[in-house]
Protein backbone atom coordinates (compact mmCIF):
# COMPACT_ATOMS: atom_id res chain seq x y z
CA UNK A 1 0.00 0.00 0.00
CA UNK A 2 1.34 3.48 -0.65
CA UNK A 3 1.21 6.33 1.97
CA UNK A 4 -1.79 8.31 0.58
CA UNK A 5 -4.13 4.97 0.18
CA UNK A 6 -2.69 4.66 3.81
CA UNK A 7 -3.59 7.71 4.82
CA UNK A 8 -7.13 6.95 3.12
CA UNK A 9 -7.94 4.38 5.29
CA UNK A 10 -7.27 6.01 8.49
CA UNK A 11 -9.72 8.10 7.48
CA UNK A 12 -12.28 5.64 6.62
CA UNK A 13 -11.32 4.18 10.23
CA UNK A 14 -12.18 7.39 12.03
CA UNK A 15 -15.70 7.46 9.54
CA UNK A 16 -16.17 4.16 11.13
CA UNK A 17 -15.49 4.52 14.61
CA UNK A 18 -17.84 7.17 14.43
CA UNK A 19 -20.46 4.93 12.49
CA UNK A 20 -19.68 2.81 15.84
CA UNK A 21 -21.13 5.61 17.68
CA UNK A 22 -24.13 6.16 15.80
CA UNK A 23 -25.56 2.45 16.66
CA UNK A 24 -24.68 3.08 20.47
CA UNK A 25 -27.05 6.03 19.89
CA UNK A 26 -29.65 3.74 18.23
CA UNK A 27 -28.96 1.47 21.01
CA UNK A 28 -30.27 3.84 24.02
CA UNK A 29 -30.02 1.97 27.05
CA UNK A 30 -29.61 -1.67 25.47
CA UNK A 31 -25.32 -0.67 25.40
CA UNK A 32 -23.40 -1.73 22.98
CA UNK A 33 -19.77 -3.29 23.08
CA UNK A 34 -18.02 -0.68 22.43
CA UNK A 35 -14.56 -2.23 23.57
CA UNK A 36 -14.16 -5.01 21.24
CA UNK A 37 -15.22 -3.06 18.41
CA UNK A 38 -13.25 -0.18 18.51
CA UNK A 39 -10.30 -2.31 18.84
CA UNK A 40 -11.10 -4.11 15.67
CA UNK A 41 -11.44 -1.66 13.14
CA UNK A 42 -8.35 -1.32 11.68
CA UNK A 43 -8.17 -5.36 11.44
CA UNK A 44 -12.10 -5.35 9.74
CA UNK A 45 -11.28 -1.96 7.61
CA UNK A 46 -8.18 -3.72 5.79
CA UNK A 47 -9.85 -6.68 5.12
CA UNK A 48 -13.17 -5.73 3.53
CA UNK A 49 -11.59 -2.38 1.74
CA UNK A 50 -7.83 -3.56 0.86
CA UNK A 51 -8.20 -7.47 1.03
CA UNK A 52 -11.15 -9.69 0.56
CA UNK A 53 -12.98 -9.94 -2.71
CA UNK A 54 -16.24 -8.84 -1.44
CA UNK A 55 -18.47 -6.55 -2.92
CA UNK A 56 -22.38 -5.88 -3.92
CA UNK A 57 -21.73 -7.67 -7.29
CA UNK A 58 -20.34 -11.26 -5.74
CA UNK A 59 -21.85 -11.04 -2.33
CA UNK A 60 -23.45 -14.52 -2.59
CA UNK A 61 -20.62 -15.98 -4.99
CA UNK A 62 -19.00 -18.93 -4.64
CA UNK A 63 -15.68 -17.10 -5.96
CA UNK A 64 -16.12 -14.64 -2.78
CA UNK A 65 -13.79 -14.64 0.46
CA UNK A 66 -15.35 -15.32 3.72
CA UNK A 67 -14.90 -13.37 6.73
CA UNK A 68 -16.43 -15.31 10.10
CA UNK A 69 -16.46 -13.17 13.08
CA UNK A 70 -16.13 -15.47 16.11
CA UNK A 71 -15.64 -12.74 18.91
CA UNK A 72 -19.71 -12.05 17.52
CA UNK A 73 -19.88 -8.87 20.04
CA UNK A 74 -17.38 -6.84 18.05
CA UNK A 75 -20.28 -7.05 14.98
CA UNK A 76 -20.46 -3.07 15.12
CA UNK A 77 -17.08 -2.39 13.31
CA UNK A 78 -18.10 -5.02 10.52
CA UNK A 79 -21.59 -3.11 10.07
CA UNK A 80 -19.58 0.11 9.80
CA UNK A 81 -17.16 -1.04 7.68
CA UNK A 82 -20.31 -2.79 5.04
CA UNK A 83 -21.56 0.65 5.00
CA UNK A 84 -17.61 2.20 3.42
CA UNK A 85 -18.47 -0.84 1.01
CA UNK A 86 -22.09 0.34 0.36
CA UNK A 87 -23.50 -2.31 1.33
CA UNK A 88 -25.40 -0.91 4.39
CA UNK A 89 -26.33 2.40 4.54
CA UNK A 90 -26.73 5.59 6.89
CA UNK A 91 -30.21 4.38 7.93
CA UNK A 92 -30.01 0.97 8.68
CA UNK A 93 -27.18 1.51 11.15
CA UNK A 94 -29.96 4.36 13.26
CA UNK A 95 -31.97 0.94 13.13
CA UNK A 96 -29.16 -1.16 15.15
CA UNK A 97 -30.57 -3.32 18.21
CA UNK A 98 -33.92 -1.73 17.62
CA UNK A 99 -37.47 -3.47 16.64
CA UNK A 100 -37.42 -5.07 13.37
CA UNK A 101 -34.00 -4.70 12.73
CA UNK A 102 -31.71 -6.32 10.89
CA UNK A 103 -28.61 -5.39 12.47
CA UNK A 104 -28.58 -7.36 15.65
CA UNK A 105 -26.03 -6.73 18.85
CA UNK A 106 -24.66 -10.12 17.41
CA UNK A 107 -24.36 -11.23 13.84
CA UNK A 108 -27.18 -13.19 12.61
CA UNK A 109 -26.77 -15.13 9.26
CA UNK A 110 -27.57 -13.06 6.15
CA UNK A 111 -25.68 -13.27 3.15
CA UNK A 112 -27.38 -10.37 1.18
CA UNK A 113 -25.42 -8.18 3.32
CA UNK A 114 -22.29 -10.32 4.07
CA UNK A 115 -23.10 -11.76 7.35
CA UNK A 116 -21.85 -15.36 6.65
CA UNK A 117 -22.47 -17.13 9.82
CA UNK A 118 -24.52 -16.29 12.98
CA UNK A 119 -21.94 -15.82 15.96
CA UNK A 120 -22.10 -14.75 19.33
CA UNK A 121 -20.99 -18.27 21.38
CA UNK A 122 -17.60 -17.56 21.91
CA UNK A 123 -15.21 -20.60 20.66
CA UNK A 124 -17.07 -22.09 17.93
CA UNK A 125 -16.15 -19.85 14.70
CA UNK A 126 -12.46 -21.49 13.92
CA UNK A 127 -14.76 -24.10 13.86
CA UNK A 128 -16.80 -22.91 11.43
CA UNK A 129 -13.96 -21.29 8.99
CA UNK A 130 -12.22 -24.97 9.47
CA UNK A 131 -15.31 -26.34 7.77
CA UNK A 132 -16.19 -23.49 5.20
CA UNK A 133 -12.25 -24.04 4.39
CA UNK A 134 -12.35 -27.66 3.93
CA UNK A 135 -15.21 -27.41 1.63
CA UNK A 136 -14.06 -24.88 -0.36
CA UNK A 137 -11.34 -27.52 -0.79
CA UNK A 138 -12.98 -30.48 -1.86
CA UNK A 139 -15.21 -28.42 -3.95
CA UNK A 140 -11.84 -27.14 -5.88
CA UNK A 141 -12.99 -23.83 -5.38
CA UNK A 142 -9.16 -22.47 -4.60
CA UNK A 143 -9.19 -19.22 -5.63
CA UNK A 144 -11.54 -17.73 -2.07
CA UNK A 145 -9.45 -17.08 1.18
CA UNK A 146 -11.33 -17.88 4.59
CA UNK A 147 -10.55 -15.46 7.06
CA UNK A 148 -11.72 -15.44 11.26
CA UNK A 149 -11.49 -13.19 13.52
CA UNK A 150 -11.13 -14.42 17.46
CA UNK A 151 -10.78 -12.32 20.40
CA UNK A 152 -8.13 -13.59 22.68
CA UNK A 153 -10.14 -14.33 25.62
CA UNK A 154 -12.03 -16.56 23.39
CA UNK A 155 -8.94 -18.75 22.99
CA UNK A 156 -9.78 -19.90 26.34
CA UNK A 157 -12.19 -22.18 25.21
CA UNK A 158 -10.63 -25.82 23.93
CA UNK A 159 -13.14 -26.12 20.83
CA UNK A 160 -10.47 -23.32 19.52
CA UNK A 161 -7.71 -25.76 19.79
CA UNK A 162 -9.61 -28.66 18.60
CA UNK A 163 -10.19 -26.41 15.38
CA UNK A 164 -6.73 -25.91 15.32
CA UNK A 165 -5.43 -29.26 15.21
CA UNK A 166 -8.04 -29.88 12.16
CA UNK A 167 -6.68 -27.56 10.33
CA UNK A 168 -3.05 -28.29 10.79
CA UNK A 169 -4.13 -31.88 9.75
CA UNK A 170 -5.82 -30.47 6.72
CA UNK A 171 -3.23 -28.11 5.79
CA UNK A 172 -5.65 -25.43 4.90
CA UNK A 173 -3.61 -23.23 3.36
CA UNK A 174 -6.54 -20.95 2.41
CA UNK A 175 -7.46 -20.15 6.03
CA UNK A 176 -6.03 -17.58 7.97
CA UNK A 177 -6.63 -16.38 11.82
CA UNK A 178 -6.29 -13.22 13.55
CA UNK A 179 -6.53 -12.95 16.91
CA UNK A 180 -7.85 -9.94 18.08
CA UNK A 181 -5.21 -9.85 21.41
CA UNK A 182 -6.51 -6.20 23.24
CA UNK A 183 -5.76 -8.53 26.77
CA UNK A 184 -9.20 -8.17 28.14
CA UNK A 185 -12.56 -10.08 28.25
CA UNK A 186 -15.58 -9.95 30.22
CA UNK A 187 -14.60 -10.83 33.04
CA UNK A 188 -11.77 -8.67 33.00
CA UNK A 189 -7.92 -9.30 31.93
CA UNK A 190 -6.92 -12.12 30.54
CA UNK A 191 -3.47 -12.55 32.23
CA UNK A 192 -6.05 -12.74 35.01
CA UNK A 193 -8.76 -14.81 33.96
CA UNK A 194 -7.07 -17.32 32.32
CA UNK A 195 -3.39 -16.66 31.17
CA UNK A 196 -3.05 -17.27 27.66
CA UNK A 197 1.14 -16.56 28.03
CA UNK A 198 2.89 -17.07 24.35
CA UNK A 199 0.31 -17.40 22.15
CA UNK A 200 3.21 -17.33 18.71
CA UNK A 201 4.28 -20.32 20.43
CA UNK A 202 1.00 -22.01 21.02
CA UNK A 203 0.26 -21.65 17.29
CA UNK A 204 3.16 -22.81 16.21
CA UNK A 205 3.03 -25.83 18.07
CA UNK A 206 -0.26 -26.73 16.53
CA UNK A 207 1.45 -26.57 13.05
CA UNK A 208 0.40 -23.12 12.06
CA UNK A 209 2.15 -20.54 10.48
CA UNK A 210 2.34 -17.50 13.09
CA UNK A 211 3.14 -13.85 13.18
CA UNK A 212 2.61 -11.25 15.39
CA UNK A 213 1.76 -7.24 14.17
CA UNK A 214 0.17 -4.17 15.79
CA UNK A 215 -3.26 -4.45 15.51
CA UNK A 216 -3.68 -0.71 14.54
CA UNK A 217 -1.04 -0.47 12.05
CA UNK A 218 -3.08 -0.67 8.54
CA UNK A 219 0.71 -1.42 6.56
CA UNK A 220 1.44 -4.03 8.87
CA UNK A 221 -2.32 -5.63 8.80
CA UNK A 222 -2.68 -5.18 4.72
CA UNK A 223 1.30 -6.91 4.07
CA UNK A 224 0.45 -10.14 6.59
CA UNK A 225 -3.60 -10.48 5.84
CA UNK A 226 -2.44 -9.94 1.95
CA UNK A 227 0.22 -12.75 2.35
CA UNK A 228 -0.22 -16.49 0.72
CA UNK A 229 1.29 -19.21 2.60
CA UNK A 230 1.40 -22.92 2.43
CA UNK A 231 -0.02 -23.64 5.57
CA UNK A 232 -3.19 -21.86 7.69
CA UNK A 233 -2.07 -18.83 9.25
CA UNK A 234 -2.35 -17.03 13.08
CA UNK A 235 -1.91 -13.49 12.98
CA UNK A 236 -1.45 -12.16 16.21
CA UNK A 237 -2.51 -8.57 16.31
CA UNK A 238 -1.73 -6.54 19.77
CA UNK A 239 -4.73 -4.10 20.11
CA UNK A 240 -6.00 -1.76 22.32
CA UNK A 241 -9.68 -2.71 24.14
CA UNK A 242 -11.78 0.78 23.14
CA UNK A 243 -9.07 2.27 21.27
CA UNK A 244 -10.09 5.98 20.26
CA UNK A 245 -11.98 7.00 22.93
CA UNK A 246 -9.55 8.12 26.06
CA UNK A 247 -12.28 6.74 28.97
CA UNK A 248 -12.41 3.33 27.34
CA UNK A 249 -9.48 2.32 26.64
CA UNK A 250 -8.01 -0.34 28.20
CA UNK A 251 -10.55 -0.15 30.69
CA UNK A 252 -12.79 -3.89 31.27
CA UNK A 253 -15.78 -2.48 32.24
CA UNK A 254 -16.12 -0.79 28.49
CA UNK A 255 -16.48 -4.48 27.03
CA UNK A 256 -20.56 -3.21 26.73
CA UNK A 257 -21.76 -0.64 28.83
CA UNK A 258 -23.65 2.59 27.75
CA UNK A 259 -22.45 6.29 27.73
CA UNK A 260 -23.83 8.89 30.04
CA UNK A 261 -24.69 12.02 28.30
CA UNK A 262 -21.69 13.69 28.93
CA UNK A 263 -19.27 10.65 27.85
CA UNK A 264 -21.35 10.89 24.67
CA UNK A 265 -20.13 14.33 23.81
CA UNK A 266 -16.92 13.45 25.15
CA UNK A 267 -16.45 10.36 22.78
CA UNK A 268 -17.77 12.49 19.89
CA UNK A 269 -15.88 15.05 20.50
CA UNK A 270 -12.51 12.44 20.90
CA UNK A 271 -13.02 10.37 17.57
CA UNK A 272 -14.02 13.64 15.43
CA UNK A 273 -10.16 15.58 16.43
CA UNK A 274 -8.81 12.15 16.16
CA UNK A 275 -7.60 11.94 20.02
CA UNK A 276 -5.99 8.24 20.49
CA UNK A 277 -5.98 7.66 17.11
Amino acid sequence: MTSIEIKDLEKKCTEIRKDILVMADAAGESGLHFGGSLSMVEIAAVLYLKVMDINKENITSEKRDRLVLSKGHGVPAIYAVLKQKGILNEKDLQTFKSDNTFLYGHPCLNRNIGIEFSTGSLGQGLSLGVGTALALKYKNNNKPRVFVILGDGECNEGSVWEAAMSASKYNLDNLIVIIDRNNIQYDGYTKDVMPLNNLNLKWESFGWDVYEIDGHNIGQCYNLFSKSNSRPMAVIANTVKGKGISFMENIPEWHHSKMTEVQRKQAWEEINNGCCI
